[in-house]
């Protein structure tokens, strides 16, 4: 009998023993940084890829990405101050960051290209005025609605000239009836402002509100492609954790939830 009670203590000392070790094994393969946050800060155009990244990475490590969008003069203060990333909406607004608009704060060495997003048409519901492409954007009647700023600077004079057809870029200028200074208050008119027929964007902007349009591809002839880009700041202490977050944006996992948000799978 206490051969029998003794046998029953060391099978339960060992079984606690070996449930300690999985644990301890368990917590080395998965560390957790509980409290710890990493920011990033940029233009709205990638946020919701962005936003959908940052919480399976945070979740993944037991930590929190805090992602900040909209222009530029909204988070510059505070991007000076505690910013870890910072992403963009073009190459060029990437080199702007890193040369006037945040001055010192991006470490260049760290810039990297992530995904680019074709150029769109995006229409009313059920596309009223029957548009095909941008050679109707220049038929009378056709108001269009665009954005000369934060990643777009030009970027209907590009699409609408691509083809080396000054006709077409005179007649879709004179049907402009806007030209918003973001993508943020071009969403605000298009939802306000029911008299713009087209508004020139690009194809991630319907998949973030697909009821409140159609799109409509722009020619290959007249597609243009924009970047989305991420950096790591010169202040952050958290060089190695935000190095890892922008590897998972270009990992497998990452690059569908950019797809999956209208951006182009290299």
């Amino acid at each position: 009998m206490k051969q029998k009670g003794f046998t029953l203590v060391l099978s339960i000392i060992a079984f606690t023993c070996l449930t300690i070790s999985f644990q301890t094994s368990v917590t080395a393969q998965e560390p957790t940084q509980t409290g710890v946050v990493l920011r990033a800060y940029g233009p709205g155009g990638p946020a919701p890829a962005m936003r959908e990244a940052a919480k399976v990475f945070g979740e993944r490590k037991g930590m929190k990405v805090e992602i900040t969008a909209g222009p530029t003069p909204v988070w510059k203060d505070r991007a000076m101050k505690d910013a870890d990333l910072i992403f963009s909406g073009s190459e060029y607004m990437m080199t702007d960051f890193a040369q006037k608009d945040l001055p010192a704060l991006i470490d260049r060495s760290t810039i990297r290209t992530l995904y680019l997003r074709p150029s769109a048409i995006l229409v009313r519901p059920g596309n009223p005025k029957g548009i095909k492409g941008i050679k109707d954007l220049a038929k009378t009647g056709v108001r269009i609605l665009v954005v000369q700023g934060a990643g777009q600077v030009g970027m209907w004079e590009d699409v609408a000239g691509r083809t080396g057809n000054v006709k077409r870029v005179d007649g879709v200028r004179r049907n402009i009836g806007a030209y918003a200074p973001n993508s943020a208050e071009a969403k605000k008119l298009w939802a306000n402002d029911p008299t713009y027929d087209v508004w020139l964007i690009w194809t991630i902007w319907q998949k973030e509100s697909p009821a409140s349009a159609d799109l409509i591809n722009t020619e290959p002839e007249n597609t243009i492609y924009r970047s989305c880009g991420i950096a790591i700041t010169n202040h952050s202490e958290r060089k190695a954790l935000g190095k890892e977050f922008a590897d998972f944006l270009q990992s497998p996992a990452g690059q569908a939830i950019f797809v999956k948000w209208g951006w182009i799978a290299p």
